[in-house]
């Protein structure tokens, strides 16, 4: 397994989120590293995808942060809002529990893809669906050359999610955000969408962020983790550590919820 030199490129800390008069985050301190996967677990409402959010600036109108969340050293809280668009998709990246929120149901995949693409490698129309195609191989989409002129709707629920990631590193970014990735396919797609992400982290040294509720996905894809209750972190470790031993009562819970936990 590749662990990437020992430098966080994205480092949280103190991260605060009021929205509605709420203090939804209360400090969150998260390091991630090229090739390691971080992974984020907790209960609905706990304030994992909300973090997802906050780093990539699509919180709501009104929302306001505080705290720091660094790229490679640049503070993206702070940035103007056209400086950290320019990031988004290619710096730092999302994927979505639905792939529908991210594909458009009217376009063809090539087409999507080559628009962004050319939006922001600035590729002419040739080079980006040789790109796109290249991108479908690496997602293990067959025949990615017929794939391009497809539509989205075509696809099964799990070739639509890899897709979505091929679409999400199209710029080769350091950061992926992963938002429940698997959440609605069944179990055997889910695990091939598992794989895929670790192999994809491996080789391209991503850091990647997998957010999740199944603490049982978490266990087979995560380096590190860390726990989330009521917008703060709980708790964070080495995978074995904090799923074998761990060390706060909260994170025990979510545990002994888990049929078979003893497989864990």
């Amino acid at each position: 397994m590749t662990t990437g030199p020992a430098v966080d490129v994205l480092k949280i800390s103190g991260l605060t989120v009021d929205l509605g008069g709420r203090r939804v985050l209360g400090g969150v301190d998260l390091a991630l590293r090229p090739g390691r996967v971080h992974g984020l677990a907790g209960e609905s409402g706990s304030g994992k995808t909300t973090t997802g959010l906050a780093v990539l600036g699509l919180l709501p109108p009104g929302a306001r942060t505080g705290g720091r969340v660094e790229l490679e050293g640049v503070d993206l809280l702070t940035l103007p809002r056209r400086r950290l668009a320019s990031l988004r998709g290619r710096s730092v990246s999302m994927v979505f529990q639905d792939p529908s929120t991210s594909l458009h149901p009217m376009l063809s995949v090539g087409h999507q893809l080559g628009d962004h693409l050319r939006h922001h490698l600035k590729l002419d129309r040739r080079a980006a669906r040789e790109k796109a195609a290249q991108l479908l191989a690496q997602v293990r989409i067959p025949n990615p050359r017929e794939a391009l002129r497809r539509y989205p709707h075509q696809f099964s629920g799990g070739m639509r999610q890899r897709i979505a990631i091929a679409v999400a590193l199209a710029c080769e970014p350091k950061v992926l955000i992963a938002d429940e990735p698997t959440t609605a396919l069944d179990v055997t797609v889910q695990a091939g969408v598992l794989r895929l992400l670790r192999d994809l982290c491996d080789d391209l040294g991503l850091a990647v962020l997998l957010v999740t509720h199944d603490l049982g996905v978490m266990s087979a894809l995560s380096d590190e983790v860390s726990v989330m209750r009521h917008g703060l972190v709980v708790e964070t470790g080495p995978r074995e550590r904090v799923l074998t031993a761990p060390r706060h009562e909260y994170t025990r819970t979510l545990l002994d919820a888990l049929p078979g936990r003893h497989t864990v």
